[in-house]
């Protein structure tokens, strides 16, 4: 189904790594604690309470969830997830280019590490990847599994039919593209893709900037990653209950009927899930629409 919302949400798992273009600098929230994992994560935290986890997505900074964590953080511990190579933090080697993978098994490594008991898991777009991987693959580490924006195997939006083997070939190309191109196109691509990825102007600048300090080959490396792993065949593994929060807006010129019937086709095996759409929205949806996505994640944590 080659549409606008396709576009746009495999923008948002592989289209915004095209601000990678230059360096420049980022303000990042003042936050009271940090715990590093020097190996795949760092993570930061704020509050007290019952435990929620925010994971931001591709070359995105923790800081997307600021809207959110200043209502969570006063009745929740809230875990502020960032990827080594995205967003400013440093990058590291990844053995055989896994990035998601690794920095799953970090993030089991660190809710055991903490002693976190059945935490909340909210994930975008990557994160929401990170999240599906965590529940399948880490069962008794997972309270309850929020995904925003995603879909269990991304390749499925440019081609139905998708297997793990045909995709290969298509994310080879996508990363062999983004390590070879100038400066100049990735900032040209960039300029256009972000548009369909928000509609709230003010935070383009801040999402860009993520972007320009994001490490280029842990971003080219997690595309690829993303666009061959199918998590389908692993949802039934999942015993957590699954929120699906996706966006729908009139600009991507298909009727909201068929957004639904490919998000609920893509989790038919998951055993426990309810959906939630929020339209006159992109792919930012807590920050095109953070009133209704702070409401939905209330009501995600109070079930």
């Amino acid at each position: 189904m080659r549409t606008a919302k396709i576009r746009a949400i495999l923008g948002g798992a592989l289209l915004l790594l095209s601000v990678l273009a230059s360096a420049s600098a980022t303000q990042t929230m003042s936050i009271p604690s940090e715990h590093p994992n020097p190996q795949r994560i760092s993570v930061q935290t704020q509050g007290s309470g019952p435990d929620v986890i925010l994971i931001p997505g591709l070359a995105s900074s923790r800081d997307i969830w600021a809207g959110l964590v200043a209502t969570l953080r006063k009745n929740h511990r809230v875990h502020l997830v960032e990827l080594a190579g995205f967003a400013g933090t440093p990058a590291i080697s990844s053995p055989q280019g896994k990035v998601i993978a690794s920095a799953v098994d970090a993030l089991a490594d660190y809710i055991q590490s903490q002693n976190i008991q059945a935490p909340a898991i909210i994930g975008h777009s990557l994160g929401g990847e990170m999240a599906l991987m965590l529940g399948a693959r880490h069962p008794d580490q997972v309270g309850r599994l929020m995904i925003v924006d995603a879909l269990p195997f991304y390749t499925l939006m440019i081609d139905p039919a998708a297997t793990t083997e045909t995709a290969a070939r298509h994310a080879a190309a996508m990363r062999d593209l983004l390590l070879r191109q100038s400066p100049e196109q990735l900032m040209e691509f960039q300029k256009a893709s972000i548009n369909r990825l928000v509609k709230n102007g003010a935070v383009k600048p801040a999402l860009v900037t993520a972007g320009i300090n994001s490490d280029r080959k842990t971003v080219a490396d997690a595309v690829y990653e993303l666009m061959i792993t199918d998590l389908r065949p692993e949802l039934a593994r999942i015993k957590a209950p699954i929120e699906i929060v996706y966006a729908y807006d009139a600009l991507y010129g298909i009727p909201a009927a068929s957004v639904d019937a490919m998000y609920r086709q893509a989790y038919a095996s998951a055993p426990d899930i309810h959906f939630t759409r929020i339209d006159d929205s992109f792919h930012f949806v807590m920050l095109d629409q953070p009133e209704r996505f702070t409401t939905a994640v209330e009501l995600f944590l109070n079930k």
